[in-house]
């Protein structure tokens, strides 16, 4: 009998593993440390790329977006930020 970590790995062979959504509830702290990749590329150079995108909502709450998910929510949130000449933030 397969038990349900084996089972787990077979369902998400194909897949990133930084792509794949944590089926158990995460904090906001917990999705920020989370990475997508954490490798170095072909130059060398050793790239991490953050699972989640945790932005600040006009409301003061934060919101962790998933990198693929969420993708065009972050587009829009990046696209939304404005920065004025002191590095603020302007919505």
């Amino acid at each position: 009998m397969e038990d349900n970590k084996d089972r787990e790995k077979d369902i998400h062979r194909a897949v990133n593993p930084g792509d794949v959504i944590a089926q158990e509830p995460q904090t906001i702290e917990e999705k920020s440390q989370q990475l997508a990749v954490d490798s170095p590329d072909i130059t060398g150079d050793h790239i991490e790329v953050p699972a989640y995108f945790v932005v600040d909502e006009p409301d003061g709450e934060k919101k962790a977006l998933h990198h693929v998910k969420d993708a065009e929510e972050i587009s829009d949130v990046i696209r939304q930020a404005r920065v004025d000449e002191e590095g603020n933030r302007i919505w």
